[in-house]
């Protein structure tokens, strides 16, 4: 057993739109708390993300008790109410089809004029519990909101720095939107374990993350930035059985829903 550091802590409340980075964090058992509650779909239910949309990058963010608030080029501030009552809309997350809440014809509205193609924002409807893949969660049931897949990404500082040193031009950990970056491992130790545990909080690694188009996009300017990191990964971190490249790894949340991670908290880490 040995430890890493928790050195950053980020939240991505809408699906695909800026995150924020924050100094603690509530663990909830979907995840970190208000992390993609909200997503924006197409008409027909389909989730939208950067893969189609890039300006979704410039979409910034901001959270509190009251509800969300996101900002946009050139855009007034929409204010959407945590609480408000909508109607109930069947929504499509890739394989998963579950149900979420729409928040009013205004927010649609800015997200459609912004974005222009029609589209609805919706919120996590709690009263359909979406559980993660059993063949990955094994017996542990787990559940997550919006994300792809699993409640909680992890990367490693050394894993992008031994990335970076491959690349013609270096690119920022924002391009691969962690939730959880860890310091004071190798490169890819990642990889390698099996649970985290600090402060009551137990996660457990369950399944690599395969990197898609969205790493190709610049954040701070919502425009694609060519073929990187991808044609770079593809040559060394090509995973055969899941047909893709992988880069981080996604956790589930064992124990410790209700209590707090904070950046500088020292993980205890068990390894495969």
């Amino acid at each position: 057993m040995s430890g890493a550091t928790l050195a950053a802590l980020n939240i991505y409340p809408v699906k695909s739109c800026r995150g924020i980075t924050l100094r603690s964090a509530r663990v909830a058992e979907t995840g970190l708390a208000d992390d993609r509650h909200w997503m924006m779909v197409r008409p027909n239910g389909r989730f939208v993300t950067q893969r189609e949309l890039p300006r979704l990058a410039l979409i910034g963010t901001a959270v509190n008790d009251s509800g969300l608030q996101l900002e946009a080029p050139e855009m007034p501030p929409l204010r959407v109410a945590r609480q408000a009552a909508g109607t109930s809309l069947a929504i499509v997350v890739w394989k998963f089809s579950g149900m979420g809440i729409d928040c009013g014809d205004a927010a649609a509205d800015w997200c459609t004029r912004y974005l222009q193609t029609p589209l609805r924002l919706v919120r996590f409807d709690a009263s359909h519990p979406r559980e993660c893949n059993r063949e990955w969660t094994q017996e542990t049931r787990a559940v997550t909101e919006f994300a792809d897949g699993y409640p909680v990404l992890i990367l490693s500082r050394a894993s992008l720095a031994e990335l970076n040193s491959r690349l013609p031009k270096q690119l920022p950990m924002e391009r691969f939107r962690p939730n959880l970056v860890i310091d004071g491992v190798g490169a890819y130790d990642e990889d390698r374990m099996h649970e985290l545990t600090a402060g009551g909080v137990t996660l457990r690694i369950v399944k690599p993350c395969t990197r898609c188009s969205i790493t190709t996009t610049d954040q701070q300017s919502g425009a694609i930035d060519g073929v990187e990191p991808l044609a770079t990964l593809k040559t060394y971190r090509h995973d055969k059985a899941l047909m893709g490249v992988a880069f981080g790894q996604n956790a589930i949340i064992v124990r410790g829903a209700g209590a707090q991670l904070r950046v500088g908290q020292k993980f205890e880490v068990t390894w495969k």
